[in-house]
């Protein structure tokens, strides 16, 4: 009997294949999970990559003249719009998504992402909640750029000087109407008579002093006390030019993340910033159009030389209302002023104008010395807030002798500088007020620069939220939402 072959077992093949198709199952999974993690980590990357992108395109005269980062919108055109930062995102995003030219020309593309949409749809312009986004990042600048300590000292000693000119109302005390009150009450009192030559009455005339001295209120102030008006800057601008005078471009305010622009002290470290980055009377700077900056955030006017006769005026008021309190505590020189008052013929004649003619003289010699101090400041030099004796430069003559000519005087050692009483004059300013024109300046300097002559404040942003939306050729599909900025 013959027997056959064995027949030969499929049980191991049939396991092989099952196996395979298991473990191809489950690196072809493994392959796709991959490819969408990666789709994932590209896209964010890729997004991360362009939203930097954008804010690399700084305006770099912002940045060089006053260390702010924004990115403008107009990028040297007339028409500010985000959509153009917008798109430059896209361009961006989509430039990193396609395969390099230098690459092999084999090499297959296993992500194929494009990118469908990308949009700013919040954005923080510099000029929202009027300067606050621009305010902060001026804060920012000086709370990196300077020395803790000085600024506390800056900060303490301004405090200082605000706290004594406000207890004294050098800036509420109306001082024009007690000096009306006075001459109202000379002229409420008939003047004595006599006969003249001709056998006629005749009134003998008061010739008080203080008439002349405040014949000389009429006139402009810087003639007083500048030796040469002539040099003053002439420029003048078109205020409805600039950006505290028109319509403007909004957007969503500051970010959310960002920290509070107002209190006092964050308000003094502004005026600070103003100080380093703007140029006054006495520091003027080539770059700028107008030449006394903080002059005009603090008025506001058309031109340079109206600014400093605003801040020339004001100055002369707070003096006079200064010197009028410390003249007529010193007891001396009421005596001064009562002994000329009764030199007068027409005050021995009626003893009751002596009293009112004595005030009328030292509200005169207040205002003469006010004068004084004023060109001492504006040259450079030293005034306290409140004097003393020491501090006092003229005398009864003054009084007699004005002709509206300011004699140079010693620079002073004591008490706060031009600039120091230009840092009281922003630290009573509204805030909202300064920071408007403070763009105003902004705006002003950088047109004058290469390629920025429709150049906007509130053209720029500094921080945005962008919407994006990412497909692959896979059928795959990823939104993006993500907030970027300088902070």
């Amino acid at each position: 009997m013959k027997y056959g072959q064995p027949a030969k077992s499929g049980y191991l093949t049939v396991y092989l294949s099952l196996s395979l198709i298991l473990l191809l199952s489950l690196i072809l999974t493994l392959a796709e999970g991959a490819r969408i993690n990666t789709i994932r980590m590209e896209s964010e990357c890729v997004a991360d990559i362009g939203m930097n992108s954008v804010l690399a395109e700084f305006h770099r005269e912002l940045l060089e003249q006053y260390d702010l980062l924004f990115v403008d919108s107009s990028y040297g055109t007339a028409s500010p719009s985000v959509e153009k930062s917008a798109q430059h995102l896209r361009n961006y995003m989509q430039k990193n998504f396609t395969a390099g030219e230098q690459g092999p020309a084999n090499v297959r593309d296993w992500l194929l992402l494009s990118v469908d949409k990308a949009v700013l749809s919040e954005y923080a312009i510099a000029s929202d909640n009027n300067g606050d986004v621009m305010k902060g990042q001026a804060l920012a600048y000086m709370k990196e750029s300077t020395a803790e300590g000085m600024l506390s000292e800056v900060v303490g000693r301004i405090s200082e000087d605000i706290s004594l000119l406000e207890g004294l109302g050098l800036d509420t005390r109306n001082i024009e109407g007690e000096r009306n009150n006075i001459q109202e009450q000379i002229d409420a009192i008939e003047l004595p008579k006599e006969i003249n030559e001709n056998d006629e009455e005749v009134e003998i005339p008061l010739n008080n002093p203080a008439d002349k001295v405040n014949s000389f209120r009429a006139g402009g102030i810087l003639s007083l006390v500048l030796k040469d008006t002539t040099l003053l800057s002439s420029t003048a601008i078109h205020t409805k030019d600039y950006i505290s005078h028109r319509a403007i471009y909004k957007g969503t305010g500051p970010s959310p993340e960002g920290p509070s622009v107002g209190g006092v002290v964050n308000n003094l470290l502004f005026d600070e910033y103003l100080i380093e980055k703007c140029s006054r009377y006495g520091e003027e700077l080539d770059k700028s159009l107008l030449k006394y900056q903080i002059e005009y955030i603090l008025e506001g006017k058309a031109s340079d030389k109206e600014n400093l006769e605003s801040i020339a005026k004001r100055l002369l008021t707070w003096r006079e209302v200064s010197n009028v309190i410390y003249i007529l505590s010193d007891s001396e020189k009421c005596t001064q002023a009562r002994t000329l008052a009764l030199s007068l013929t027409a005050v021995l004649q009626v003893p009751a104008l002596t009293e009112p003619v004595k005030y009328s003289i030292l509200f005169a010699w207040a205002y003469i010395e006010s004068l004084y101090d004023v060109r001492c400041l504006l040259n450079g030099g030293k005034v306290p807030i409140l004097k003393t004796s020491a501090d006092w430069k003229t005398d009864i003559d003054s009084v007699v002798n004005f002709s509206g000519a300011i004699q140079d005087e010693n620079k002073g050692e004591n008490g706060p500088t031009y600039v120091d009483y230009l840092r009281i004059m922003l630290s009573l300013e509204n805030d909202d007020t300064k920071k408007l024109r403070t763009m105003d300046i902004m705006e002003m300097d950088i047109r004058m620069t290469p390629g920025n002559i429709y150049f906007r404040m509130d053209a720029c942003f500094d921080s945005f939220l962008a919407d994006i939306s990412i497909s692959s050729g896979f059928g795959y599909h990823f939104d993006i939402r993500k907030r970027y900025g300088y902070n």
